[in-house]
């Protein structure tokens, strides 16, 4: 004989694995890190239907909005293998606030979206913390957000992050432009992985050589694999906007998925080559173990990973050298490693 099902409880959503209270303490943690970005153009407070910026539009000739959409990838695994999470919200910033920059666009807001498996509301403040210190880095307000508790597809401790930026830009000023032969190439250092090339470094590295997360990152290294990976990306709009005010920038190009090769690409028009030469620069340590222990290919690496460049910058000959200046000036590495020559839009790397 069947059970009546009246004769069972009432369903709850807490019971289903929603935790609604937990979703509105998590709320109240982040509220002071949320603030700690708003630009004066922001209107409101935390907990509208939607974020409201109130663009002075007199500021503008004529004004193009640039967005983009981007997430962390698999970084977001060593996070949560590690227990640390107040570091990939500053990654999530960086992929789309210089996404915006590149095309000479000053990024204004910023939103994030994060799904997880099981809502704790201390590990959500520890994630938007670190999108709020990223925030501030670009110069952008986090003006809103989302959260998701999606149990029974995501497990306990999992979690998804994606972002989404928008910026402003004069459309004279719109990038890239006037690229040509002759031009330098200077690259901008990034110190780690930033968030590309992650399936191949996990399996490279703790899966074929069977590395554990709190060994150390090589030998004689004072930090751990885990700290290694987890390094926070760079973020370069700053330093890319003022550039932009100080040298004729022809083009930048964000070194992402792609690699250095596939990037540089994008910028180029059909009737020129990008040469890039390494040696120029110095490339961190962590991508010759990768190499080792996948026995990854030369070609592979470079359409994967950075290479220790995150941003390229195209400007005219004779601007190389004022260029790397400037970007020391304002706190980061840089490098002549190139130069635009007659050709049909292809990057061509060479040692």
């Amino acid at each position: 004989m069947s059970r009546d099902a009246t004769e069972e409880p009432g369903l709850t959503y807490s019971a289903a694995g929603v935790d609604i209270a937990a979703g509105e303490k998590a709320v109240e943690l982040i509220k002071h890190h949320v603030r700690t970005t708003f630009r004066p153009e922001v209107v409101g407070d935390i907990g509208g239907f939607g974020g409201l910026f109130a663009l002075d539009w007199k500021r503008f000739r004529e004004p193009l909005l640039v967005s983009s959409t981007d997430g962390v990838g698999t970084k977001s695994k060593i996070a949560q293998l590690t227990g640390r999470l107040d570091t990939i919200g500053i990654d999530l910033v960086a992929m789309s606030a210089d996404d915006v920059a590149v095309q000479g666009a000053e990024p204004l807001f910023f939103l994030d979206y994060l799904s997880i498996g099981k809502l704790v509301p201390e590990e959500v403040e520890a994630i938007v913390s670190g999108a709020a210190d990223g925030c501030r880095q670009a110069g952008c307000a986090l003006l809103g957000g989302e959260m998701s508790e999606h149990p029974g597809l995501l497990e306990p401790g999992e979690f998804d992050l994606v972002g989404f930026c928008v910026g402003v830009v004069e459309r004279d000023a719109l990038l890239p432009r006037r690229v040509r032969a002759g031009d330098r190439v200077v690259g901008i250092a990034s110190p780690g992985l930033r968030c590309n090339g992650y399936s191949l470094a996990r399996r490279a590295l703790l899966q074929r050589a069977h590395r554990k997360l709190d060994d150390a990152a090589w030998p004689g290294a004072h930090h751990t694999l885990g700290e290694e990976l987890l390094r926070p990306s760079v973020i370069y709009a700053k330093a890319m906007l003022a550039l932009g005010r100080r040298v004729d920038v022809h083009a930048f190009a964000h070194v992402t998925g792609g690699g250095i090769p596939d990037n540089l690409a994008r910028v180029l028009p059909d009737d020129c080559d990008a040469v890039v030469t390494r040696g120029r620069w110095e490339e961190p340590r962590i991508f010759e173990e990768i190499q080792r222990d996948g026995g990854v290919a030369d070609d592979e690496m470079l359409h994967v990973f950075n290479m220790g460049l995150g941003m390229l910058v195209v400007v005219p000959r004779g601007e190389e050298l004022h260029t790397v200046d400037e970007l020391r000036a304002h706190g980061h590495d840089a490098w002549v490693v190139g130069e635009i020559t007659a050709g049909h839009g292809a990057t061509h790397i060479t040692t």
